[in-house]
């Protein structure tokens, strides 16, 4: 069920009568904002909605600041034993579970594991880990087998699947297995009573969170939480969202259309602000399980047909927002580099396309495209994708889906005509997507992100580059892996951009993170 303007009126108009909507008077402080969550277990589901859902009810024992760099945040005080062998870790005080419960090392020690056994930086991490143990209820150790200085980052890093603290009992679930129970230690509390799924989701401020006494800096410091409730409303029409936001039924909107930002500037009652200045980058993920993509030739195929000014050009008409990238670690990080770009120079080429189609042994079958629906970019892109496979002589099949369905069924293995799927759109944050250890670039099989890559090459070079010792070194390993990593081609990027978020003027305090997370903490409704 997806909520219409009328319907989202009746919606604000009950909430109005509780003081949800009144923004002084000793009314109720309630920010709204577009979205949709379609889980709530961000270990056993990646997407960005999920894991921003986990950001406010459940904590991280680090946190990135604005700069990337990790800082403690459920940890007290940490450190790294003369060998480099041993982290020893100290809860801070004042951590409770929303049930009362004080968080403990036997919470902790379970979610660290059941997270690194889905996300490429904790598979990479616990390559290194000998044990994880408690010593008392509030420290605990990771006890390595050879350095790895990367535990930190892994911890704290906001893209991707994110290392939240649960109860023992949840952490302790079958990774593979969704929970459902949603009881954390956050800034806020799930209100599943006030929850509809699919029409609202309901955050309540937690009076008894004890922030940090830093201030806030990205996903790090004091989570000073100054409203009482955050709702997440789906609004799958853009117009109506937007519509709604201009009338102040809303009041924030992280995904607008580009092609109406610069028009929507001009109200002096909507402001908008860039969340992640480090940008994002579009990837068409491919399924190497299935044909036809299971061969290396007709993926390779992908990259002689992408012509990624058409996509930018199609979604961002302002040029000042967006950039082509031929790097397999995105453009702007110090993994940049131009190894195995020569496909780049001459795409599109569509004669090389069919004759790598060919040599792939491409049979005519039709080739499953996810096209999301309710979210502009991804839809515009699946079309623009479709049209330049057909030009090379590839059979398409449009799936359109609302996203959160996408969603659901890029976990299926299954072949395309039984559920399954051969391509999706996707983006990736680019301060993470520079680092190898990001699920884009995990080749492990089985294990790897959706689309399941294997190329034990490319796993051994990105295991070499987390324990380098020298960025000179980090650079060269990083031009080993682009070297394999174009010729495998586990996804074709379609351009690169910065998008600023529309929101109401009276919203202060927005903080800016690299990464998925909008962090609703410090901010203020006047």
């Amino acid at each position: 069920m997806t909520t219409t303007r009328r319907e989202f009126v009746v919606t604000a108009a009950a909430l109005a009568a509780t003081g949800g909507t009144a923004p002084q008077g000793g009314g109720r402080k309630i920010i709204k904002a577009v979205g949709d969550v379609p889980g709530y277990d961000p270990v056993a589901n990646s997407a960005d909605p999920v894991q921003q859902h986990g950001s406010m009810i459940y904590d991280t024992l680090f946190g990135i600041d604005a700069q990337q760099n990790p800082q403690p945040q459920m940890v007290g005080k940490y450190g790294l034993s003369n060998d480099k062998l041993t982290w020893t870790f100290e809860l801070r005080d004042g951590l409770r579970f929303h049930d009362g419960t004080e968080v403990t090392s036997a919470d902790v020690i379970p979610s660290i594991r059941r997270w690194a056994s889905r996300d490429g930086f904790g598979q990479s991490m616990m390559n290194y880990v000998k044990d994880i143990a408690a010593k008392d209820s509030k420290t605990f150790t990771i006890l390595l087998k050879e350095p790895y200085g990367l535990v930190p980052f892994s911890l704290a890093k906001t893209a991707g699947l994110l290392c939240y603290v649960m109860r023992k009992k949840e952490a302790e679930t079958d990774p593979n297995q969704k929970i459902d129970t949603v009881i954390g230690s956050g800034p806020f509390k799930f209100n599943q009573g006030e929850t509809k799924p699919g029409t609202q989701y309901v955050y309540d401020k937690n009076t008894h969170y004890v922030p940090r006494k830093e201030p806030a800096d990205g996903f790090s410091g004091g989570k000073v939480v100054k409203v009482d409730r955050v709702i997440y409303i789906n609004i799958p029409d853009q117009q109506t969202a937007l519509a709604a936001l201009q009338a102040g039924e809303i009041d924030y909107y992280g995904d607008p259309p580009a092609d109406t930002l610069n028009e929507l500037a001009q109200d002096k009652n909507l402001k908008l602000q860039v969340i992640n200045p480090l940008g994002s980058i579009g990837a068409i993920r491919l399924n190497c399980m299935q044909p036809p993509f299971n061969t290396e030739k007709c993926r390779q195929a992908i990259l002689y047909i992408v012509n990624q000014i058409d996509y930018l050009k199609a979604n961002f008409p302002d040029p000042k927002f967006y950039r082509t990238c031929a790097s397999y670690f995105a453009c702007g990080g110090p993994m940049e580099n131009d190894a195995n770009t020569s496909w780049f120079k001459t795409a599109p080429d569509y004669s090389k396309a069919k004759q790598l189609l060919k040599e792939g042994g491409y049979d005519g079958r039709p080739v499953v495209v996810l096209q999301p629906t309710n979210w502009s970019l991804g839809k515009n892109s699946a079309e623009i994708l479709a049209a330049e496979m057909r030009q090379a002589g590839i059979n398409v099949q449009m799936e359109p889906l609302e996203f959160g369905a996408v969603m659901t069924r890029r976990a299926s293995k299954a072949p395309p005509n039984e559920g399954g799927w051969n391509i999706f759109i996707t983006t990736g944050n680019v301060g993470l997507v520079g680092i190898p250890l990001h699920l884009f670039h995990q080749a492990n099989g089985e294990k790897a992100w959706f689309g399941w890559p294997s190329d034990p090459k490319l796993e051994d070079l990105r295991l070499k580059w987390a324990v380098a010792d020298t960025l000179e070194e980090r650079k060269e390993l990083a031009r080993q892996i682009q070297e394999d990593g174009w010729k495998y081609v586990p996804h074709v990027w379609f351009g690169q951009w910065t998008s600023p978020s529309l929101m109401r003027a009276n919203i202060k305090g927005m903080l800016t993170l690299p990464g998925i997370i909008v962090p609703w903490w410090n901010v203020e409704k006047t």
